[in-house]
């Protein structure tokens, strides 16, 4: 197979609901970034990533000059020896993940159009439906709530509550939703914003009512997130302290965390984020698939792996 053209197209998606980024700023639209790759058979993929320099550390210009490198790189590529192609332009990417998830995610695609599979069958087929969870940002008490309410009409069963910044505020609101919406499954999205002492007193104050406490410490300081580990009675998931397979590793080997979240845009795409599923199942933990704020064709590639997983 051979790719005749590469399109890289940057575009601004406003976000329906806006939110407050760990830093305090609020943000209504994020930069993604769309690939688009055609082949002398008539192929036609896409791939895309999206830019949040609060979780990748990247900027939009980073990101688009990487991914117009790798474009002309790709051009020199045969998209089904995947492994290779993928490999080549890790190179060009270097740090800028975002860069590589997009190109991932359109090589994969072209490999689904070849093979007549999608791409949950083509990595596996372990599921065909999993639930999904839907965060609710950092609110009052009451309004945390009444977005719950909101969330449980449409039929969602799984609540991830954006918290950190106050911890006790944290366990009242976690408290008032399990108490107005006991059947629902809450998790505690921390993004590093407690000491260990805080993180302990939180888990114990909630233990029964959460699923797991996600990334309750400083993304750097594996002590810390090991420590909270190895004493709280609620499952602990590291999450920005997970960015690819050598992270996980490190995580694994420390016993860092009960489980790791991995999402596309940080790792890399869909060949690193199975490679870091390999090692969380090797260590005996569980994995879940996140995302930042992204397009519905990156979450249709993290579902797509998700759904290829027995240990997501």
């Amino acid at each position: 197979m051979q790719i005749t053209h590469v399109e890289v197209v940057p575009v601004n998606l406003r976000l329906r609901l806006p939110y407050r980024a760990p830093s305090g700023i609020q943000v209504d639209q994020v930069a993604c970034i769309f690939v688009r790759v055609e082949t002398r058979q008539g192929a036609v993929a896409w791939g895309c990533t999206s830019v949040d320099p609060a979780f990748t550390d990247e900027s939009p210009g980073e990101v688009l000059r990487a991914c117009r490198a790798c474009a002309d790189r790709a051009r020199d590529l045969n998209p089904l020896n995947t492994e290779y192609a993928l490999a080549e332009l890790e190179q060009v990417a270097g740090d800028t993940r975002s860069a590589l998830c997009a190109f991932d995610m359109a090589f994969y695609d072209l490999l689904g159009l070849a093979a007549g599979l999608p791409l949950y069958r083509m990595l596996g087929g372990y599921r065909q439906r999993i639930q999904t969870s839907i965060t609710i940002d950092v609110a009052t008490v009451q309004e945390t709530v009444e977005l719950a309410r909101d969330r449980a009409r449409q039929g969602f069963r799984i609540i991830k509550i954006k918290s950190g910044h106050d911890a006790e505020q944290d366990v009242l609101r976690a408290r008032a939703v399990h108490d107005a919406l006991p059947n629902l499954i809450l998790r505690l999205d921390v993004e590093q914003g407690y000491t260990v002492q805080q993180a302990l007193a939180v888990a114990h104050a909630l233990e029964g009512k959460l699923e797991m406490i996600e990334q309750p410490t400083p993304a750097a300081d594996l002590d810390a997130l090991r420590q909270v580990t190895r004493r709280s009675p609620v499952p602990i998931l590291a999450d920005e302290s997970v960015t690819g397979p050598t992270s996980a590793l490190e995580v694994a080997s420390r016993r860092a965390a009960h489980g790791l979240t991995i999402k596309l845009v940080t790792c890399g795409g869909v060949r690193c984020a199975r490679q870091m599923d390999a090692i969380a199942r090797a260590a005996r933990m569980t994995t879940m698939v996140g995302c930042v704020h992204e397009p519905a064709l990156l979450i249709a590639a993290g579902l797509g792996f998700a759904l290829s997983s027995a240990n997501v």
